[in-house]
This record gives structure tokens, sequence and C-alpha cells, in this order.
């Protein structure tokens, strides 16, 4: 568990590199009888991605554990205290790039299935497959969802699938989640009339007028939130005008937002209610400025009900660790937005404090633990 762990991590697949990462994960599967099959993806405009399919069994009851062998960048090297695909044990901890997010996740999977399949042998009653993809931190254009996609194609179901991000926010097992907000980025060009700044009656800012419309969206809340979510947010990531000028009033304005919304929203009626907020706005200022949009939906809000997958997921982290998760919408998005047109879907996995942050790290007890789980879960669902 920890030396496969170990290994993953010493392998520099950031986005989209695959650094030999899926090449030792499939030599680790195929050695406990899973048939592994590669599905690398291109498209126009995008980077080639190297993703890895993993399946043992052929019955119909099918459980399948998702998740990503890419990492995000490093950063400042200099800031590491310990190197970050190095890979070295310190004081309880596994440290590297990915020990959290998520190479440790992808170990246990392996390692729950490896202990599950000597016990149990081949003949279990169903099927077991790991998908895991090397695009999650990048586009997501050349992983899970083609690779759903051809497996539904050729007329192969998945019946419950655990996604392995480091959902666990304290302490390990203290959170899984059952869903997540959706994630839309909108660009606004406002133009107005460019002109001297000495004759301010013969020109319209579009500074002035897009600082305008900023205070329209986030003067008010959007919504307060919904049964499984928290209230839908909307943060300006950039302001950008381009002017160098000291006496001139820019005509041309760019601003981004992005919102992560919740279950009282598609993209589509959310993206109608900001517009009309921004066009009331617009008019009230008179003149003839006018707002164009460009928008990027990363994907829907959606949600898992409580029910059997939760409960069995739960009930083994209850077992195994000693500790009732909260069931949580919360954070960013992840990979399950695709899954959960196929299937039930949840997150659980290693505790996600470190994750993308220098001397990122997981505690090798928990690394321990989640096999435990992850194990107990198919014991569990193949049960009956």
């Amino acid at each position: 568990m920890v030396d496969l762990t170990r290994a993953l991590v010493r392998c520099e697949s950031v986005t989209p590199r695959e650094a030999g990462a899926l090449q030792l994960l499939e030599r680790t599967l195929a050695s406990i009888g899973f048939h592994c099959e590669r599905m690398d993806f291109s498209q126009a405009g995008t980077d080639d991605v190297a993703n890895l399919y993993a399946r043992i069994g052929t019955g119909e009851k099918h459980f399948c554990f998702a998740g990503h062998s890419d990492v995000v960048p490093v950063g400042d090297l200099s800031s590491w205290t310990i190197g970050p695909f190095a890979a070295e044990l310190s004081g309880g901890y596994l440290f590297g790039r990915g020990a959290a997010d998520m190479k440790g996740a992808i170990a246990a999977f392996a390692e729950a299935a490896a202990r599950f399949l000597a016990r149990r042998g081949h003949a279990f009653g169903g099927s077991i497959s790991l998908l895991i993809t090397g695009d999650e931190e990048g586009p997501a254009i050349n992983g899970t969802a083609k690779m759903l996609k051809r497996l539904a194609e050729r007329g192969e179901t998945i019946d419950a699938c655990v996604v392995g991000e480091p959902t666990s926010s304290k302490r390990f097992g203290d959170m899984m989640k059952i869903g997540r907000r959706g994630s839309m980025t909108v660009d606004m060009i406002v133009r107005g009339v460019q002109g001297h700044v000495a004759y301010p009656e013969r020109l319209d800012n579009a500074v002035h007028r897009l600082s305008a419309l900023i205070e329209a969206l986030v003067r008010e809340p959007i919504d307060q939130g919904s049964t499984h979510f928290q209230p839908t947010s909307l943060q300006f990531t950039t302001v950008d005008v381009g002017n160098k000028a000291t006496n001139i009033a820019p005509g041309v304005a760019f601003a981004r937002f992005n919102t992560r919304f919740n279950d009282l929203w598609t993209s589509k009626t959310l993206l109608a209610h900001l517009q009309e907020r921004v066009e009331r706005a617009n008019a009230a200022l008179g003149g003839n400025g006018t707002v164009d949009y460009k928008v990027e939906v990363s994907g829907e809000s959606f949600y898992t009900p409580p029910g059997p997958l939760s409960d069995l997921v739960a009930g083994a982290v209850r077992d195994v660790a000693g500790v009732d998760p909260e069931l949580s919408t919360t954070g960013g998005t992840s990979d399950a937005r695709f899954i959960r047109g196929y299937c039930p879907v949840l997150e659980f996995g290693l505790v996600g404090e470190s994750m993308h942050k220098v001397d990122e790290k997981s505690a090798i007890a928990d690394l321990r633990t989640l096999a435990g789980v992850y194990e107990t879960v198919l014991d569990r669902y193949f049960a009956t």
C-alpha cells in the first residue's frame, strides 16, 4: 500500500503527462488478474491524454473505483521542504505531489481489490473496475467523459461508483461528498465610449460602467442555499483594461467571474438571471453602453440522494475508522460530474487539507485505513 503510493508519487505526472504512473498501475493490477485497457484520447486543440480502464469479473453487478493519476504543478520548487516527487516518509506522513490528491487513493483501490480477491477468489459474482484518467486536473476533455462514452457504446454498464478524491476535511473519515455544485465562468466585455478625461461629457467610461455592473452582481446574495447545498457563490477573478495612458478614459473593459451554483439552478437559468441583473443595471446608467458575454460551463450541480450507496460507504467508514462522515456537497468540481449520468456516485478519500499546496502529504495510517474502508465496501457490496 505505502510502497505503491510512493512509486506513483515518484511519477511526475503533471497534467497531461503520464510519466509512467498508468504503466505502473497497469502492471500492478494485471498481476492480480485485472484485464487492463489503455483508453488514450486526442482532440484538436487539446493535449493527448493517457487513461486506464481495468476490470476483473464478468458478473453483471459492477462496482467501479474512479480517480485520476495526473497532478497539479508543484509551483515554486524552492518552497518545498521535501522534494515534491521524492515520496519521502517523515513523522508518520508520506510527502509528495499527489500523496493526497489522489495517488494515495489509487493505491488504496488496488490494495483493497487485492485483499478482496485473495479472500474471495475471482468467482465473487460480479465485476470490479478501476477507471483512472490522466486529465482531471486539466481541461477534462480527453479523460473520464470519453472513457464512459466508450464503455456505454459497447454496452458496458456500471452500477455504483466511488471516486477517491480527498474528501475528508480535518480528520480521516469526517466527510464524504454526495454531490457537487455546478461551475460556470463568464467573461463580460463592457463597451462605452473612449474619450479625453478632461471632457467627461464626451465619453462613457467603460470602467465606471463595469464597476456599477459588478456591484449589481455582488450586492445581493443569489440565493440562500438548498437542502443539500450551500448558497450559490459568485467571485470576480480578474478585471482588465489595458490602458496605459493617464489622460484617456477607456471605451472597453473586461471582467471575469466564476459562480459555483447549487441545485436551485441550471447553468442556463442562472446565466439568464445574472444577465437580467446586469442589463437592468446597465440600462439604469443611460447612454449606449453594451455588454457581451462569453460563457464556459465546467459542470452542472448534482447530488446522489442519501440511500444505499451512501449508507454502504458511511457504514464502512464507521466500522473501520470509527467516524460518522458528514454527507456534503462542498468544494470544487470532480469527475463525479460525468459519472453521475451513468450510475450512483459519491466521493470518499483522504484528508484534503494539503492538496495542491506545497509539502502535500498524507498520514501513513490514513492510507492504510482507506484501503480497509474500500475493502469493506467491496465485501458488503458483493455480500449477496
